[in-house]
């Protein structure tokens, strides 16, 4: 938890989080290579200079690092882990369940393992989903559009094979959808990961939770609008808040507008660990505060309690998390 100079006590959710294995002999191909060059980019690019890590570190941090970043040093009550395989980049996967359950042995109580599915598998995709999920026990699922699959180089959520999975994740009682929808990474292609998909599966299932991971950046836009309408659609802010630092006006932008069209209950935090570490976005975070125009756009203002929401509570409610009543929001009217 994250306790203010007032000794206000944050429940803090870590809603985006990875163990990843991109070590030179885990790379398939320089693909592998090019991938990881491009998170060391935005990670050097993003963080305090004070806090960066070097290479060989973000290559490979392990269970008891990651550990250490997020539940010692970084405030967080819990971590949503959220795989990524790119098994045609990484010999044994980049971010794999197996990976990121590793951390959850470690903490079982602190760590929300999620697991996911790649819908061009056709069956032998769905009869795995059902095996992790008998394994596992996770009530959500990271998908990843652009992934590259044999000679497929990615897939939108439309495509008919999709519904399937979610029908299967609707069975099984899997309700929480999470979507890489942001920036693209090399050699990933960017429309692959474009965010007009999202309205056309929120619609036609209802009764799942779809939460957009980056909010669609630099497509904000276009999600903001969506999700407007879309009551089931969620704003993962993973990167939107590591431009806290480099970028503030930026991310006073962002915020205002993801605000005043998606509001504070549908939002939640998230560090992109270990593209960057929550410690030092959630001191800033604390601290950030909209000036008197962002704030009249925004429609909303920072308040202690919105942060709450935004910072743990929104992401609890979401996992049947149980906070104690200290923690609530209704505690610091």
């Amino acid at each position: 938890m994250y306790v203010t100079e007032a000794g206000d006590e944050i429940f803090v959710i870590d809603s985006h989080a990875h163990v990843w294995d991109a070590r030179p002999q885990n790379r398939r191909n320089h693909y592998g290579q090019t991938f990881i060059d491009t998170f060391y980019g935005a990670h050097v690019g993003l963080t305090p200079a004070n806090r960066r890590w070097d290479r060989e570190r973000f290559d490979y941090y392990g269970a008891q690092g990651a550990a250490t970043d997020l539940f010692e040093d970084g405030y967080c009550d819990l971590a949503v882990m959220l795989p990524v395989y790119l098994r045609d980049f990484y010999v044994n996967g980049f971010n794999t369940t197996e990976l990121c359950s590793t951390l959850k042995d470690l903490f079982p109580d602190k760590v929300i393992l999620n697991g996911r599915f790649d819908p061009r598998d056709g069956q032998m995709g769905l009869d795995k989903l059902e095996e992790d999920f008998e394994k596992f026990r996770f009530n959500g699922v990271k998908l990843y559009t652009a992934e590259w699959n044999g000679v497929s180089r990615g897939y939108s959520l439309k495509d008919p094979f999709v519904a399937p999975y979610l029908e299967k994740c609707r069975k099984l009682g899997i309700r929480n959808i999470h979507i890489h929808k942001g920036p693209t990474t090399h050699p990933l292609d960017y429309d692959a990961f474009d965010v007009r998909d999202i309205d056309y599966i929120a619609t036609s299932f209802p009764d799942l939770n779809f939460i957009v991971d980056h909010c669609g950046l630099p497509r904000i836009d276009d999600f903001c609008f969506i999700a407007g309408q879309e009551p089931n659609v969620y704003g993962g802010l993973a990167l939107v808040a590591s431009y806290i630092h480099a970028r503030p006006k930026y991310f006073a932008n962002m915020m205002s507008d993801l605000l005043f069209f998606v509001g504070p209950d549908r939002l939640l935090f998230g560090s992109d660990y270990a593209i960057t570490s929550p410690q030092w976005i959630i001191e800033k975070f604390m601290e950030f505060e909209f000036d008197e125009e962002t704030a009249q756009e925004a429609g909303t203002p920072l308040t202690l309690e919105v942060k709450r929401k935004i910072l743990g509570l929104n992401a609890a409610k979401l996992y049947g998390v149980a906070v104690p009543s200290r923690f609530q929001a209704s505690a610091v009217q």
